[in-house]
């Protein structure tokens, strides 16, 4: 028995040294490891932000334009209302597109009425994007026949996060903030962005020029265009061009008919 212990004694364990060594060594490892993958994290969010900057304005601007290239087709008697105003320090704006018909009773009524707005959020971190569609006109017969009349002029909310919303018409080669006329712009010009805002001089919220998306979107794009004929830069040397060759043409000619003469 004394032998057995004596053995059991004689095996040696690891120390408190080499321990504290290798949990330092895993320690160093795994802080290694989670620094590089939060690296890659932050890398992978940054890049998925700067996709969706890009791409999601894209989006809204394009649902924009389609809305505005439907309902002002030529022929139709279609309204366009414009305003802008600041909310909370946020440059926001309101457009409104309604196409009307002459029912029974030459009764005028609205056959399709399409309102994008922004409003600033309860958060105050931003915009809020919103659509209404109203009308005789349904988007989603299934769906929008089973609902109430209020329920169809509801404001659906699209996106969060705006940091700059901006509707302007075109008259000539101004921009207008407000339009309010019976005849259609030329065009219409939307600007949006999501990016940082900085505060300016007088209060207001405002984000860079380059971080903000502007698309314009022509009115009635199947409306007569104008041709002008301008004169050539080179017309003067085409002309003796011309005159040069009917003159070589003539001396041909009444070189072949002074052969044909001769005996």
């Amino acid at each position: 028995m004394k032998n057995v212990s004596n053995k059991y004694r004689e095996q040696k364990g690891f120390s408190l040294a080499e321990v504290l060594a290798a949990m330092t060594i895993g320690a160093m490892i795994l802080v290694a490891v989670l620094s590089v993958y939060s690296r890659a994290e932050r890398s992978a969010a940054a890049i998925t932000r700067k996709l969706d900057s890009s791409r999601l304005p894209s989006e809204v601007l394009q649902h924009i334009a389609e809305d505005i290239d439907r309902m002002t087709t030529a022929g139709s008697d279609t309204k366009i209302t414009v305003e802008n105003k600041f909310a909370n320090g946020f440059s926001t704006a309101r457009l409104t597109i309604e196409q009307t018909i002459y029912g029974k009773k030459n009764k005028k009524q609205t056959l399709e009425k399409i309102v994008w707005q922004t409003n600033a959020s309860s958060d105050a971190n931003g915009l809020v994007l919103y659509r209404s569609h109203s009308g005789m006109m349904l988007e989603d017969k299934l769906l929008d026949e089973q609902k109430e009349s209020w329920e169809q002029e509801l404001f659906v909310p699209l996106c969060t996060g705006i940091t700059f919303f901006k509707v302007q018409t075109l008259s000539g080669e101004n921009l207008q903030d407000k339009w309010t006329s019976d005849s259609l712009p030329r065009g219409i010009v939307v600007t949006i962005s999501f990016a940082e805002p900085f505060k300016t001089l007088d209060g207001t919220l405002d984000v860079l020029d380059a971080d903000k998306i502007t698309r314009t979107i022509a009115i009635d794009r199947t409306r007569k265009i104008k041709f002008i004929f301008v004169k050539k830069e080179y017309e003067d040397e085409d002309e003796k061009d011309s005159d040069s060759s009917k003159e070589k043409n003539g001396k041909e000619e009444e070189n072949k008919e002074g052969s044909a003469e001769r005996p």
